[in-house]
């Protein structure tokens, strides 16, 4: 063989490796439990006035939540479902914002997060959020007391136990169409169609949703492309609103501006 044809050739064989090594170690690519992609000024202690709850799922792990209650059975609670980094603490700024709007909220930790056990999958995300409902209901709560916030890695989670359901309405921050749309977009040279175990179509399964659908979506969203967000909202259902945040990144900022599209969206479920 000459130079170029092994060359060729080896060239080929790293390129095999190199996916079998991906499609082997790719959740280490999605999830990150420990690595925090929030603004320094955003690592806050854990909120006031919470109950800390744990929430046993279908496959018995125990996900540690949050849960504040405006003691008010007839009033909406969200609940908050994160993206795939971070603890807890991260979304404590969000959460007291969230409180201020006079409504109660469930966060829970994915498996794997927070120091919860198990490891995260898309099958096992659906299972721990549908368990955060379930756990909701046996306190009482009415679905359609429930709004669903998804942020993020979230909101595939959201999108998806949001279908064919009657709850209050769902919240999308930085949504994207599909964890394979993504993966093009980050990994072109790879096949990700045929690789991605954790696929995430929300694109496919928004229309499902016949709920009130509020998108929020940061212009210069470095993550999770703003025209990702633009398609969901497109692809969803009426009624539904989105808002377009001119300076914002991945993680919007809460301003004045958000938190009354938000208290008036909240307000609209009622």
């Amino acid at each position: 063989m000459n130079f170029y044809t092994t060359s060729i050739l080896a060239l080929l064989c790293f390129y095999v490796l190199l996916v079998i090594v991906v499609f082997f170690f790719q959740r280490g690519l999605l999830y990150h439990p420990t690595i925090n992609n929030y603004l320094e000024d955003n690592l806050t202690n854990e909120p006031t006035d919470i109950e800390k709850v744990v929430i046993i799922t279908e496959d018995k792990i125990d996900l540690k939540g949050w849960y504040h209650t405006n003691n008010t059975s007839d009033k909406k609670t969200i609940l908050f479902l994160h993206g795939n980094a971070g603890s807890l603490e991260n979304r404590t700024y969000k959460l007291n914002h969230l409180k201020n709007l006079n409504l109660s909220y469930l966060i829970i930790a994915w498996r794997g997060f927070s120091g919860n056990k198990g490891k995260p999958n898309e099958k096992g995300l659906y299972q721990d959020a549908t368990s955060a409902i379930n756990w909701l209901k046996e306190r009482g709560i009415k679905e359609k007391n429930i709004i669903l916030y998804g942020e993020s890695l979230g909101t595939g989670v959201a999108v998806e136990i949001a279908q064919n359901k009657k709850y209050g309405g769902i919240i999308l921050e930085s949504p994207f169409t599909s964890m394979v749309e993504m993966g093009k977009k980050y990994y072109p040279f790879f096949p990700v169609q045929f690789l991605l175990k954790d696929k995430f179509e929300s694109h496919k399964k928004i229309n499902n949703i016949k709920i009130p659908v509020f998108i929020i979506h940061g212009k210069v969203d470095k993550i999770v492309p703003y025209y990702m967000g633009k398609k969901m909202y497109e692809l969803a259902n009426q009624p539904k609103y989105f808002y377009s945040q001119e300076y914002g990144d991945h993680m919007v900022e809460y301003d004045e501006k958000l938190l009354l599209a938000l208290k008036q969206f909240v307000e609209s479920l009622n």
